[in-house]
């Protein structure tokens, strides 16, 4: 009996039907619409370009199993290239065309889109993936026409405030966590260039923030570790970008994830051993920085709602946290007088030092002598650049690249007026070399609209104010006062000076600042910017000071100049649009 292996080689191979003649031509089919058709790329290179098209019939048919091996070996790479590089064209005509979408919901036709505008946009995205500062708009905003509304509950000092446009979330030191609801601007109040103004404007929008959830912890339910909420006063407060979730900190070691719509309690998290001090979001993400007086930093991620790892390193308590799009975040750490750059991917970190020493003024200068206090805020301008203030009223621009601040502005707020002798001393008739000399105000808040030159502070001077980085990145200058012109004055003072006295709220600000946050109008800025602050009559962190004032928050609507195009020349127009009217 034979078998497979009993038959000849030679009758193993397979036998052509034709063995005589030449080889064989490619077969057209018989199907004269496929005939004029081009073949088809293989399979493989359809998957890559993401076509999704199956309904053509096969290419292949026709063609014997010899033909598609030869057909196969005579095709190289250059297909293969050829499809990628059309695949990067079509993804960057869809990005444009993205692009062209947005700036039409603007207003603009398409054929008004010019060159320049696409290119700028995308220079701008390339620094933003970067980190890179990009855009000034400290030039742009009109900080002294700010109006303002205040809006509060009957509860204590406001210790935190945070936003996702166009909510507002604040914290008090009852166990009140509120969200807010931020008018928005009225839209088709300006029309795109070319067309007609209406002619009945709009109405302005309610200026008041409307309230919209409410939730208050008990402090009876100290010793219940399962109780959902806060059992003590609450220091700090963020909102994630995406709008999904709000976390609170505060002096009852807990962190607390609550639901962005409802503010109902997802989960509490006890790692820290001691009061939580400042929250802050990686930028686009769910990853949360945590800081507290225990001297450590925690990361979160929030997509889990676990706990990832613990950073060591300060030699004091933390009390503030800042972080931006890079998986890293920056810490000042009080009284050890650093900040620290902590790098999360490599496990490392950089430690910038204050002077620690007392700066003498110049002579005959009459002002007092600069002390280098605590480090107690800080805030990112970028991935590179970042500020800092404390208790001896500084405000200090670092770099990464440099171990010391490439500038430092003193005595930002300016200084308390002098006690009066007898508040100095309980004798009778006291000296007044006992009276100790004027005191700064301290930076009680720091806030920046991240990739741009704005920086703004607080105190309790009753003034929320503006600077913008120079062009050459070296300096911080001042820009004004949120609310109140540069041209105006109190007892013919003008408010832009260092030293004023207690009574001179001019901006609508009575207490101390206790925190800043800010969003941007429209797209980019280009309805100009929104700052939210907290306000309270006690700093966040103590009751060492009962200060003149209310408790609530305040809502600054800082219009953007409009620019008038007059005989040719491009200036400054004096009108302002500013909550959708003049």
């Amino acid at each position: 009996m034979s078998s497979f292996f009993t038959i000849p080689a030679s009758q193993k191979k397979r036998k052509r039907t034709e063995t005589i003649g030449p080889p064989k031509k490619r077969i057209a089919s018989s199907n004269p619409t496929r005939e004029s058709k081009p073949p088809r790329k293989p399979q493989r290179d359809d998957s890559i370009s993401g076509s999704d098209d199956d309904s053509d019939p096969d290419p292949r048919n026709g063609i014997e199993d010899e033909e598609l091996e030869s057909s196969s070996g005579e095709e190289g790479g250059g297909d293969e290239e050829a499809t990628a590089a059309e695949r990067r064209l079509r993804l960057a005509e869809r990005y444009l065309e993205n692009i062209r979408t947005e700036v039409d919901e603007v207003g603009f036709d398409a054929e008004e889109i010019d060159r320049d505008l696409i290119a700028e946009r995308l220079k701008e995205d390339a620094l933003e993936s970067k980190g890179r500062m990009y855009r000034n708009l400290a030039a742009e905003l009109s900080f002294g026409e700010a109006q303002h509304s205040w809006f509060q509950t009957n509860s204590e000092s406001y210790t935190s405030v945070a936003t996702c446009a166009p909510f507002v979330y604040t914290v008090s030191k009852d166990l009140c966590l509120i969200k807010w609801r931020v008018q928005e601007l009225p839209r088709d109040q300006w029309l795109p260039k070319g067309r007609r103004k209406q002619k009945k404007k709009r109405p302005p929008p309610k200026r008041k923030p409307e309230q919209v959830a409410f939730v208050r912890g008990d402090k009876k339910q100290v010793k219940d570790n399962a109780y959902k909420g806060h059992v003590d006063s609450i220091l700090t407060v963020a909102a994630s970008q995406d709008g999904k979730f709000v976390v609170t900190g505060g002096k009852d070691r807990r962190i607390v994830v609550w639901d962005a719509n409802t503010l109902k309690c997802l989960r509490v998290f006890s790692q820290h051993r001691d009061t939580v001090t400042s929250l802050a979001f990686r930028r686009g993400t769910n990853q949360l920085f945590s800081s507290s007086k225990d001297r450590t930093i925690k990361v979160w991620s929030l997509d889990e709602l676990a706990y990832v790892e613990t950073l060591f390193g300060h030699q004091d308590e933390v009390v503030d946290i800042a972080a931006l799009a890079q998986e890293r975040c920056i810490s000042v750490g009080a009284r050890d007088r650093t900040a620290r750059l902590w790098k999360v991917v490599e496990e490392s970190q950089l430690v910038f030092r204050g002077s620690g020493g007392e700066k003498k003024s110049k002579s005959g200068s009459g002002a007092p002598k600069v002390l280098e206090g605590s480090m107690d805020r800080v805030a990112m301008i970028d991935e590179e650049m970042f500020v800092t203030g404390g208790d001896n009223g500084c405000i200090s621009l670092w770099v990464i690249h440099k171990k010391k601040p490439v500038f430092t502005l003193p005595l930002a707020h300016g200084i308390d007026p002098p006690l009066k002798p007898d508040e100095a001393s309980a004798e009778m008739d006291p000296e007044k070399r006992i009276v100790p000399a004027p005191q700064p105000r301290w930076i009680t808040a720091l806030a920046t609209i991240p990739y741009s030159d704005v920086i703004l502070s607080g105190s309790w001077d009753g003034q929320v104010r503006a600077y913008r980085v120079s062009d050459d990145k070296k300096k911080i200058e001042t820009m004004g006062v949120l609310g109140f012109s540069s041209s105006k004055q109190v007892n013919g003072v003008h408010m832009d000076g260092n030293v004023q006295s207690h009574d001179e709220t001019q901006s609508g600000v009575k207490g101390v600042v206790n925190d800043i946050s800010v969003f941007e109008r429209g797209d980019r800025g280009k309805d100009g910017a929104c700052v939210v602050v907290a306000v309270g009559k006690e700093h966040r962190m103590g009751r060492w000071k009962k200060f003149q004032g209310k408790n609530g928050a305040i809502v600054f609507e800082v219009p953007k100049i409009e620019k008038a195009k007059v005989n040719g020349v491009v200036e400054a127009s004096e009108r302002v649009e500013m909550n959708g009217f003049v």
